[in-house]
């Protein structure tokens, strides 16, 4: 930044530069007086001008300015940090204060039994501590005690001051452990029931940044019970910005499962209902984030449901301008759908899936990836299967398969077999076999041939359950493909080379398709194999109907 423009003197209408030549060695003189009346004039002038103007100055300005700061007259102590405050919100100057130990007097000037003195030296660690290369020179200078008092002050000028420092100071993890060593925690929860809004967002984000860390949630958790109730109290505030980073710092609580249910038995559902369905996109996103969190516990999952929140996220699947809120909707209702076949159901009726259906073709990769995942927990219902079949999910499952995101392939891979097993209806996969984008037989195909042991797995998985339906067009679709017929078969041959050619049992199969723990992957997919080698080409064993 190069040198201040002039200050213009309204008496005279000269304009003169105070932070060069002679006007600064006046200046410089009259602070380096032994006479208190010529400091006290000096730390006026400097206040007042840098009230006017900030810019970026070299050491023979801040030289002065500290000298000043050190003074034991209060009018100089009070009048010297308000200039050095004013400094400070420049960039370059911030870093040189600190570089000429302008950190020691401030923290002897936030002991000062006068207020005004207080306020802005407290007021200047807020500017310097908004630096980055300053944060860990703040917290190892012994500045943080003093902080932390002062965040208990009477003047609501100094609270506000010191909660912003304190703020300032939480967003590196070093920086936060000596704040909370520092005694911080409880200044910053008994202050979020201050009257003050600016008070209540300082504490709210530092608070929400202290809870990033587990050891630090611990803490919480066990010093703080009413910390939840006062943060959804919050919630109701008059300020947009307090609302949000209340919802923010429940959402950073919800990582342990704690305060998953705590939010919950709190009575938190409502104030994130109300912040879910407004207007102001930071309120949506911070709200939506926090639900997320909550949702994770299997105990939330119908009480998120039965306080009207379905709706709600369906509706911000479709608010394509923001790839996050998409993410947190459609991750809610995979966590949703998780444990309860009636959850399952409620997803499903409220629309969920069709509007997926809808949308995951055309949404970012990472949206899909959830989409399809979700999909994949609600195919496992065995009620819900035909419904999602009649819906034509499948049609929009298979090009996923070919997606260049492996989690999205994967996801919709698992879809499609978790729908194939068992169903009542087998037509569906049928009118498939061969399309959108090479259908069924295309999938299938790639999977097999696939390098990944996981996407072979889920390929011959589901190939097992298609033709143990005992649906002849589906044995008559897979007869005629000479392809997955050869890839079958080399994936038998492979696993029994593996096993050295012998005469092996076969390992027992999972309920859900898989094999017990002891057999490799290649084994379990070996054996999947030859099953479906058995279907096909084996004679049929009693009691298997065969249409």
């Amino acid at each position: 930044m190069g040198p201040c423009a002039p200050t213009r003197l309204t008496a005279d209408r000269s304009e003169t530069n105070f932070f060069a030549g002679e006007p600064l060695r006046a200046l410089s003189t009259l602070s380096f007086s032994d006479n208190v009346d010529l400091q006290r004039s000096a730390a006026l002038a400097f206040a007042e001008i840098t009230e006017k103007e900030v810019c970026e100055v070299g050491r023979e300005t801040l030289e002065p300015v500290l000298f000043l700061l050190q003074s034991h007259d209060v009018e100089v102590q009070r009048a010297s940090s308000a200039a050095l405050g004013n400094l400070a919100v420049n960039s370059e100057n911030k870093l040189l204060i600190v570089k000429l130990g302008g950190l020691e007097p401030l923290i002897r000037q936030m002991l000062s039994p006068n207020v005004e003195v207080q306020c802005n030296a407290v007021g200047c660690i807020t500017n310097l501590a908004t630096h980055d290369d300053n944060k860990t020179k703040i917290a190892k200078s012994g500045a943080l005690v003093p902080l932390t008092r002062l965040a208990r002050s009477k003047d609501i000028r100094v609270q506000r001051n010191a909660a912003g420092a304190l703020l300032n100071m939480t967003h590196s993890d070093e920086n936060r452990q000596q704040l909370v060593n520092a005694g911080a925690i409880p200044v910053l929860v008994a202050l979020l029931a201050s009257g003050d809004t600016d008070v209540q967002y300082y504490c709210t984000t530092a608070l929400s940044n202290i809870a990033v860390d587990s050891v630090n949630r611990k803490k919480l958790a066990q010093t703080e019970p009413r910390l939840v109730q006062n943060l959804i109290a919050l919630m109701e505030s008059s300020s947009l910005k307090v609302q949000c980073q209340a919802a923010l710092a429940l959402r950073n609580l919800a990582s342990d499962e704690k305060y998953q249910i705590e939010i919950v038995r709190s009575n938190g559902l409502p104030s994130l209902l109300r912040l879910l369905r407004s207007s102001f996109l930071p309120l949506i996103l911070s709200a939506a984030a926090c639900v997320r969190n909550v949702s994770i516990h299997p105990m939330n999952e119908s009480p998120i449901i039965d306080a009207g929140f379905l709706q709600p996220l369906i509706d911000l699947l479709s608010h394509e301008e923001n790839e996050e809120l998409q993410c947190h909707a459609i991750s809610t209702l995979r966590n949703l759908a998780a444990s309860s076949e009636r959850n399952k159901s409620a997803i499903v009726e409220a629309g969920a899936v069709e509007r997926i259906k809808e949308l995951v073709l055309h949404v970012p990769l990472s949206v899909q990836s959830e989409m399809t995942a979700c999909t994949a927990v609600l195919a496992l219902s065995e009620d819900l299967k035909p419904q999602l079949l009649d819906m034509g999910i499948c049609e929009v499952l298979l090009p996923l398969t070919a997606s260049p995101s492996i989690e999205v392939q994967g996801n919709s891979a698992a879809a499609l077999g978790n729908l194939s097993s068992k169903s009542d209806d087998y037509a569906p996969f049928n009118a498939v076999w061969d399309k959108p984008d090479g259908g069924l037989h295309g999938y299938l195909v790639r999977f097999l041939e696939s390098n990944d042991t996981t996407f072979q797995h889920i390929a011959v998985w589901t190939l097992v359950q298609l033709l143990e339906s005992g649906n002849s067009q589906l044995e008559q679709n897979v007869r005629e493909s000479p392809r997955i017929l050869s890839l079958v078969r080399e994936l038998y041959a492979r696993g029994e080379e593996q096993d050295g050619g012998s005469e092996r049992v076969q390992d027992e199969e999972e309920p859900d398709g898989s094999m017990a723990e002891s057999a490799t992957p290649e084994k379990e997919i070996a054996g999947l194999a030859r099953r479906i080698d058995e279907i096909l080409f084996d004679e049929a064993e009693p009691g298997t109907e065969r249409d």
